[in-house]
């Protein structure tokens, strides 16, 4: 048991905790009341740690918390903080999700433990960095001064070789948090204002979890609210949301608490693009006061079950509004990844990729939020022979090679997935940025000729234009799954997608093309009809056409489908609707619509008619589309006085109904030889106009 002088020191006036970032004063008193007034249950775990505390010869000097999200492990370690105060020891407080997760930024946080004697070491969140734990038990736990107390909280268990390792056993104790009993229960009930008449309802819908039990009673608190009706978990904490959000204090706080629930990360900057006409700094103030949102490295967001309860009752209570709200972010995001900075372009697209992934059937395809975390890193020189050995083992003896061939080619397409802290090599994949593809080069590598060859039937590269390919995607315990690793290929192959210049098509190579179809499909890639072989495995080609559906209507449709469910995999939907035809093919296309100009008939096979260039302007009639835009680019000639003179060449030839050239150069009264000569350079320069546009370097007046 704890001492009675412990106990009366703390509940007397509990003095200010020594961290990196905290100070003493009035304010501080204040709020180290609240949270002793407010604090319910735990008692076990209190005592065991007041034991140790107190230098007790059998008591234990690491403690591991482990529960679930929202039980309770940061508020028993600030309990532990003011009785480790109240015990006049110093305490040393790192939060892991304000640091980076790696050994030399927590030996930084950790500091004061080897210069302040018989420091108390208290590490929250620390499922952040589950990959340091061996880092934690063989390297740093070893070395902190005698008489220093550790106290480590996160949401997993702690690995088996801590019991393994029979020198631990005198010394660690872990502590499994789980829910708080019903006594304790009414008790934070009480501490939080809940009517005790509504008590009942409140406990059974809680069961006892200290988030849901808080979030019970802020509802309960406020009044109106004995009409709740307590249904299934979510149906509740929807129900309570939407009272909480009912009692906010204004439209544009309702917009700003929306804006945080669908956003990976909130802040300032943010809100001020998706609510231009309010204050944002002081809509952010208020959001990082409410009692759900958190704070982190990049901004601030909102526990899981508020944020998906905020999100999914936007959508249905306002499907326009929350359609008009993801557009402004989306259109935000998209503008940071095309023009930041590489590291802040990587982090909108985590963003981007976050939220067109807020559908549940998506959630599927991506890592579980309590796997370790992973980053990804440039290939360094280094990793060469880690890289062709992991080929090896997952894909074979082949594809290693190939691997090998593609580092010596394209090294700075190769992008390393790391753990977090230990730097060790979780997998890698390519991002092949290929212009030609010639025939010496066909034989080397089967899958990258496969999407060549497609490409080539479909509609070929143009001058400038590039394939960008995520060729090897390999990844150990994982091969072609959900992970954490995986999710850096989605990260990569978006950032590639919008940050590339010229990116004519785009291919993802995948041997697991059943389970990934219904995602590449979302995302505006279709199954290639063919595929290629390497050794004993088979890859399918996802592949999308950019001249044909532009960035714009690619983001478009996925928030079509974002709100509508999986887009359908039938066969009819595989195709785009534009076709993207070479220079050549299109400079024959424009001589021959010039010389079908009075025949409507022929005009309507013309290819123009499936290109981009008649799509983006086409009214009712795509042949009038097509004259309209042939007779805009005649304009341009006429207006610029170096090419005036080819304007009346090009009407008498093909918009007057003149039987030849010969009959044409006569009514223009011009030399048969300088007719041509002034008709070739006149079609060129039509051409030229309507390349332009149909390349998005120009558009039409």
């Amino acid at each position: 048991m704890a001492s009675s002088d412990s106990a009366s020191r703390l509940s007397s006036t509990p003095p200010g905790c020594s961290t990196a970032h905290g100070s003493t004063g009035l304010l501080a008193h204040r709020l180290d009341s609240a949270r002793i007034q407010n604090f319910v249950g735990r008692t076990a775990e209190l005592n065991l740690f007041r034991r140790a505390l107190d230098g007790c010869p059998d008591a234990s000097t690491v403690f591991v918390l482990h529960g679930p999200g929202g039980i309770g492990k940061s508020a028993l370690l600030q309990r532990f903080a003011l009785e480790t105060g109240a015990a006049g020891r110093p305490v040393v407080y790192i939060d892991m999700r304000m640091i980076d997760p790696s050994p030399a930024a927590f030996r930084a946080a950790a500091s004061d433990v080897f210069r302040k004697k018989h420091a108390v070491l208290l590490v929250d969140s620390f499922e952040r960095c589950a990959d340091m734990e061996e880092w934690l038990r063989g390297w740093f736990l070893p070395q902190v001064p005698a008489g220093v107390l550790v106290v480590v909280a996160g949401r997993l268990p702690p690995d088996p070789l801590w019991k393994a390792d029979l020198a631990w056993s005198d010394v660690l104790q872990v502590l499994p948090l789980g829910e708080l009993g019903p006594a304790d229960s009414a008790a934070l009930l009480s501490s939080r204002g809940a009517d005790a008449a509504l008590h009942e309802p409140l406990l059974r819908f809680a069961a006892g979890h200290p988030l849901a039990l808080r979030l019970a009673a802020e509802v309960a608190a406020q009044g109106e609210s004995g009409d709740v009706e307590w249904t299934p978990v979510r149906s509740v904490v929807e129900r309570l949301l939407s009272h909480l959000v009912g009692d906010l204090p204004s439209p544009a706080h309702r917009r700003a608490l929306e804006v945080c629930g669908h956003a990976l990360d909130t802040t300032e900057e943010l809100l001020r693009v998706v609510l231009p006409d309010e204050d944002a700094g002081e809509l952010f103030t208020w959001l990082r006061q409410l009692p759900f949102i958190r704070c982190g490295r990049f901004g601030a967001y909102p526990h899981d079950v508020v944020r998906d309860s905020l999100d999914s009752d936007l959508r249905w209570r306002d499907p326009e509004g929350y359609k008009a709200m993801h557009r402004a972010i989306r259109g935000h995001l998209v503008e940071r990844i095309r023009h930041a900075p590489e590291q802040e372009a990587l982090r909108a697209t985590g963003g981007y990729n976050y939220i067109i992934s807020r559908a549940d059937w998506i959630r599927k395809f991506h890592g579980n939020r309590q796997e370790s975390g992973a980053f990804e890193a440039p290939f360094r020189t280094e990793d060469t022979d880690v890289l062709i050995e992991m080929t090896r083992q997952m894909e074979g003896e082949e594809s290693a090679a190939l691997v090998a061939y593609w580092l010596r080619e394209q090294p700075e397409a190769f992008h390393v997935h790391r753990r977090y802290s230990t730097g060790e090599v979780l997998g890698f994949m390519a991002w092949l940025r290929l212009e030609s593809w010639d025939e010496e080069a066909r034989p080397v590598d089967p899958v990258v000729t496969a999407a060549w060859d497609y490409v080539r039937s479909a509609a070929p590269l143009r001058r400038g234009e590039h394939l960008g390919m995520a060729r090897f995607l390999v990844h150990q315990g994982s091969y072609h799954r959900p992970s954490r690793s995986w999710d850096l290929v989605h990260m990569r192959v978006i950032f590639e997608i919008l940050r590339a210049e010229r990116c004519a098509w785009s291919c993802v190579a995948n041997a697991n093309a059943d389970f990934w179809e219904p995602l590449m499909r979302y995302m505006g890639m279709y199954k290639a009809p063919l595929s290629a072989s390497v050794g004993d495995l088979s890859f399918s080609l996802f592949v999308h056409d950019w001249r044909a559906v532009r960035i714009e209507e690619w983001a478009e449709r996925i928030d079509s489908c974002l709100l509508s469910g999986p887009p359908s995999l039938s066969p009819a939907d595989s195709q785009p609707r534009f076709t993207s035809l070479s220079r050549a093919d299109f400079d024959a296309a424009v001589r021959d619509a010039l010389r079908s100009w009075h025949d409507p008939y022929q005009l309507a096979t013309n290819p123009l008619l499936r290109c981009r260039l008649v799509a983006d302007h086409v009214d009712d009639n795509a042949v009038m589309t097509l004259r309209r835009l042939i007779k805009k680019a005649l304009a341009r000639l006429e207006a610029n006085p170096r090419t005036a003179h080819l304007h009346p060449v090009l009407t008498t030839t093909f918009l007057a109904r003149v039987s030849t050239q010969e009959a044409a150069a006569r009514r223009l009264n011009m030399p048969f030889s300088t007719y041509r000569r002034h008709l070739t350079r006149g079609i060129g320069q039509v051409r030229e106009h309507l390349w332009r546009w149909e390349t998005g370097d120009d558009v039409p007046d």
